[in-house]
């Protein structure tokens, strides 16, 4: 079937995306950041959209060094834990463009703010991005 004049034959459908496949997308956006700029991928990742802002928890990041590290300063201390930390900021703050350029990839929005904080006790990292405009998804409410 031919479509109507006036009707672009080249236009292509858009397939809008759900809530879940765009937190899929901003799952592995991150892992390959983390595997690719600090070296080792985490055990675990689960991201959750929030209207405009991405929580992306992390769980089982720290590599077998940065645990060495820890465990051989005295835990009172808490030398190696606080240089691992000033380690892992430092090295999400110099690849911040990269990690904010796989977002707006995943979400089709621009990143605004990327807020990091790692726990040396349980080897768990969240990062928070809050996004320039809410991505358009299917399910997402407009509010």
């Amino acid at each position: 079937m031919t479509p109507p004049l006036g009707v672009n034959r080249s236009f292509k459908r858009t397939v809008m995306r759900s809530r879940g496949e765009i937190e899929a997308a901003v799952c592995g956006a991150v892992a390959r950041f983390q595997q690719d700029h600090l070296g080792r991928g985490p055990r675990d990742i689960q991201t959750r959209l929030v209207e405009d802002t991405l929580v992306v928890h992390l769980r089982g990041v720290l590599s077998v060094a940065e645990q060495r590290l820890i465990e051989g300063h005295a835990p009172s201390d808490g030398r190696g834990a606080e240089l691992v930390r000033q380690l892992r900021s430092h090295l999400v703050l110099a690849a911040r463009p990269v990690l904010e350029q796989l977002v707006a990839e995943a979400t089709g929005s621009r990143p605004l703010n990327v807020h990091h904080d790692i726990s040396i006790v349980t080897g768990e990292e969240v990062i928070v991005i809050t996004l320039a405009v809410a991505p358009e998804c299917r399910g997402c409410r407009k509010r």
